[in-house]
Formats: structure tokens, C-alpha cells, sequence
């Protein structure tokens, strides 16, 4: 039987009460709550099949611009996030990627509930000199907001270029395909719902 510590307890009853925009949010909903209802090590990458992690969608204090970081193993412009590596505090984990990968401090949460969900297909790749197999990853996206005004950094293990872009260029800036038409046009169309 799985125990729960109280971040993880946390998690699951935000989720529970968590209104799905779409198909894809259900179906993403239900096996994120699977398996955090039944995966011991769900929040380290000791499970190989599929772990939490935890994106953001940054907007300016406008609400006019996203923050990007170009993704070294992607070759794509994408949003901020990373892995839970045992923190159950998502809405920590998000704030934190985004502060490592792009170096913008003062990051604040538009709002400290879950945004959006995704399960994500990771292909297989190499990862500092060691191959990592494909894997799922079981996301929480947040809004989060921060001062577009402020230098950026880029984190030269993680991605190549950091910027600002319109929601809309955020969605075109984007080689990927399936994350343009299912996930940031998705996000997008939220915010403009949410704010």
C-alpha cells in the first residue's frame, strides 16, 4: 500500500477537485492520480516508467509575454520545468526550474493551485554521457508570473537562449508539433479564460 506524506496528500486532493479543460486533461488526470495513488517512488526517477515533474507557464505582470528557454535536447523553444526529485511541492519545484533555467528571480504564482496536467512522452536520450530510457512524464503545469524587465541567464546544461515572447510567438517559437497544437495553444487559451 502506498503511504502518503502531506505534500503528496496535498497533491491528490488538488487534483481531485481539479475541472478539466479538455479530453486530453481528463485522461491525463485520471492516470496522474493512478499513479499517485499506487507508485511508491512516483516522485524520483528511481521509477523509470513515468515520474512527476512540474512545469510553468510564465507571464509578464501584463500578462503580454511568456518566458521561454530554447531546450538543448529538444533543439525547440519550450516552457520552464523539471523534475520533482522527491519534493512533493510541485508549486515549489515549478517556481525553482524557472529561477535555474532562465535566472529570473522573484517568480511568484499567479495562483498556488495546479494550472494545468499533462502526461508527457519523453523519447529516449543521452543525459550527461548516460542513456536515458523513454519515459512518461506525469506534469503539473502552474501560472506563475514574473518582471520581464529583469536580466535573463541561460542554463547552459539545460537550454541555449532564454526570452520573452507574445503568448501567440510563444506557441510559433515552438519545433515541436504536438506541444504547439495540444499543450502552449492550450495554455494560451487558458489564460486567456483564467486572468
Amino acid at each position: 500500500m502506498t503511504r502518503y506524506t502531506d505534500g503528496r496528500r496535498a497533491l491528490i486532493d488538488q487534483l481531485r477537485v481539479f475541472a478539466p479543460f479538455n479530453e486530453q486533461e481528463e485522461k491525463d488526470l485520471a492516470l496522474i492520480l493512478s499513479c499517485l495513488e499506487n507508485s511508491e517512488n512516483i516522485f524520483t526517477r528511481e521509477n523509470t516508467l513515468a515520474h512527476m515533474t512540474a512545469s510553468a507557464w510564465v507571464l509578464n505582470p501584463a500578462h503580454t509575454r511568456v518566458l521561454m528557454a530554447y531546450h538543448n535536447i529538444y533543439r525547440s523553444w519550450s516552457w520552464l520545468g523539471g523534475h520533482a526529485d522527491g519534493d512533493t511541492d510541485l508549486l515549489r519545484v515549478a517556481m525553482r526550474e524557472v529561477t535555474e533555467e532562465s535566472g529570473v528571480a522573484g517568480v511568484r504564482p499567479v495562483s498556488a493551485l495546479p494550472f494545468s496536467v499533462e502526461s508527457l512522452t519523453v523519447e529516449g536520450h543521452v543525459k550527461r554521457g548516460a542513456y536515458v530510457s523513454s519515459h512518461l512524464h506525469l506534469n503539473v503545469t502552474y501560472l506563475l508570473e514574473a518582471d520581464d524587465s529583469l536580466q535573463t541567464l541561460v542554463k547552459p546544461d539545460e537550454n541555449s537562449a532564454v526570452g520573452w515572447f507574445s503568448p501567440s510567438d510563444a506557441v510559433a517559437a515552438s519545433c515541436e508539433p504536438w506541444f504547439r497544437e495540444h499543450i502552449y495553444s492550450k495554455l494560451n487559451e487558458k489564460m486567456k479564460r483564467f486572468i
